[in-house]
């Protein structure tokens, strides 16, 4: 398997991370923790989560601010299109432009808490690839966007999700960051359809390393996410042994980055659910290194 991150004839590993925005005083120590122990990683960029109604719109945009004021990280807001018209949303990318934020990723959003299905904002940008079309309006921002591999859970079929996929990169989208998943063939597949699509723009896999695993069924029954049965079987009955579910749970990410690597893959993006200890010792089994202090004391 190759599994440095500088290997002759290929590019170096690239990677980026994803907080979200803390609700408690306690909580937002323990993120600034996880940025400072990640940030000597040197990632592309380190974005952070938004609402799904918007209602973190604040916290999110002070978090990227000191990011981009307190470090020498590149700060990436999220930005949706739901509970918003499409002023209110340039707006904000506008307060993100004069901050000097430039990349952004822009997503159609999930639907609020209560209720079932997404319905757009009768004045809002309906999709994300018409948020991306609209970002283009404000700067020149470096926009990722979301894909996936095993289709979005509101998709009639993987030819519909395919072709969104493409319109979002159409639309100037830099690059495409796929839900996280577990089954690595899913991913491969997927990444084979986007190049016989005519998609040239990166796919970025979206790893999500397990904490909690009842916390993470519950996150793939919401995005569509397949859990296998043998991963079921390596977590059976460890719920109160914290140390063992850990050990396992960096295995089972450092053997899934390691077959990624394998086929091809040289750029990874982690859901840190504001941890570190986990994403850093993926990072690190990929040949990663600190490279220098970036995060102010």
């Amino acid at each position: 398997m190759v599994d440095s991150a500088r290997t002759p004839g290929r590019p170096p590993v690239q990677v980026s991370f994803e907080f979200f925005p803390p609700a408690t005083p306690d909580a937002e120590a323990a993120l600034w923790r996880a940025v400072q122990r990640l940030a000597p990683l040197a990632p592309r960029f380190v974005s952070v989560t938004y609402g799904a109604d918007g209602s973190t719109r604040d916290r999110t945009h002070g978090i990227v601010r000191r990011i981009r004021h307190e470090t020498k990280l590149t700060g990436a807001p999220h930005l949706t299109c739901v509970g918003a018209s499409r002023g209110e949303v340039l707006d904000v990318a506008r307060r993100y432009w004069d901050d000097g934020i430039r990349h952004v990723v822009a997503l159609r959003g999930d639907p609020p808490q209560g209720t079932d299905r997404y319905v757009p904002h009768p004045d809002g940008f309906t999709y994300a690839a018409d948020l991306v079309q609209g970002l283009r309006t404000v700067g020149d921002f470096d926009i990722s966007v979301a894909c996936y591999p095993e289709v979005h859970p509101e998709a009639p079929d993987a030819a519909f999700d395919l072709a969104n996929l493409r319109r979002k990169i159409d639309a100037g989208a830099s690059r495409a960051i796929s839900q996280f998943f577990f089954d690595t063939d899913h991913f491969l597949r997927f990444r084979d359809r986007c190049a016989a699509a005519g998609i040239a723009a990166p796919i970025v896999p979206g790893l999500l390393p397990i904490g909690k695993f009842s916390q993470t069924l519950r996150f793939a029954q919401r995005c569509g996410a397949r859990v296998p049965q043998w991963l079921h079987e390596r977590f059976a009955g460890l719920d109160d042994d914290p140390e063992t579910r850990q050990l396992i749970s960096a295995h089972v990410a450092i053997e899934q980055v390691q077959r990624l690597r394998y086929h091809g893959v040289d750029e990874f993006h982690f859901y840190t659910l504001n941890r570190a200890e986990l994403t850093y010792a993926i990072c690190a089994a990929l040949g990663l290194r600190p490279v220098a202090r970036t995060v102010s004391p």
